[in-house]
């Protein structure tokens, strides 16, 4: 029965995402033509069941943190409050739980919005899916890392990995492994605090402009705390990245579970008007 329960909520899962993206390649059709044929219908029928097979055949990995009392936020006085508004055994005999939560934007893994380092640009509920939903790579700097807590990842880092895996496809997201994933839980060792200052790697802004200019990025992602190196003081990466439109995705889990390329990210946030940012819910699929 259990391994009925884990095939079905698999069918369900891949059902719901071949929805989601059918749904937006059809919507960008239907607005160039009304004139949908049988043929149309069937072959859209055919291509259902291949991605469907696709799907159930593949594997997928949260990429994302739990929230709890225990979540890192970038000030040390922040942090994720959960209380119990009911919890335990009715009146009537059945369970019954329910609890709010209070949290800021930024936090565990999320999402920065445009708007959070660029006036006038796109707040969370703004960002199109096409951003949010794109094919992806991996670009490790763990090594680097290691030996320098303040390392940036640099132009010729892109131009290399090129080199060994190909070009980086348009309109991708990219993501950067630094290893600082190890430390997460241990909020000294992952934000490197020392003299009241923050040490961790980071996305280069030369690097940043590149990627956007050169490789029209949809978003990038990294597992430290900000899409900037730690000490960075006036955060030129973000700002580049947002002036841009670009969101950044932080405190992302697991990268070390990823290849370099051929795979799949949905990071769907929550869609909080006007905001700067939010939780994220963010997975990778890899096909079979």
């Amino acid at each position: 029965m259990k391994n009925y329960k884990i095939a079905k909520d698999a069918r369900i899962t891949a059902y719901l995402t071949f929805c989601l993206l059918i749904f937006a390649g059809c919507a960008q059709q239907n607005s160039q033509s009304s004139n949908v044929t049988m043929q149309n219908v069937k072959s859209a029928e055919t291509q259902s069941g291949d991605v469907t097979k696709t799907l159930l055949q593949g594997e997928w990995i949260d990429l994302s943190y739990e929230f709890s009392g225990e979540t890192i936020y970038w000030n040390e006085a922040d942090s994720f409050k959960k209380e119990a508004v009911a919890e335990g055994r009715t009146p009537k005999g059945y369970y019954y739980s329910a609890y709010k939560f209070c949290a800021p934007e930024h936090g565990g893994t999320h999402i920065d919005a445009p708007i959070h380092f660029a006036e006038g640009k796109q707040s969370v509920e703004q960002i199109p899916l096409s951003r949010l939903i794109a094919p992806a790579v991996k670009i490790d700097i763990s090594e680097k890392a290691s030996k320098d807590r303040d390392y940036q990842l640099s132009v010729e880092d892109i131009t290399s990995w090129e080199s060994a895996h190909g070009k980086i496809p348009e309109g991708a997201i990219v993501l950067i492994q630094t290893g600082y994933g190890k430390f997460w839980g241990d909020r000294k060792k992952y934000m490197g605090e020392e003299d009241g200052k923050k040490h961790f790697p980071g996305l280069g802004k030369e690097a940043a402009k590149w990627l956007i200019e050169n490789r029209k990025i949809s978003a990038v992602g990294i597992d430290t705390a900000s899409i900037d190196f730690g000490a960075s003081e006036n955060f030129e990466t973000h700002v580049q990245l947002m002036e841009n439109n670009v969101p950044a995705f932080e405190n992302v889990a697991n990268l070390d579970k990823l290849p370099v390329k051929g795979m799949t990210i949905i990071a769907l946030p929550m869609k909080i008007k006007g905001g700067s940012g939010g939780p994220l819910r963010i997975v990778a699929f890899l096909p079979r």
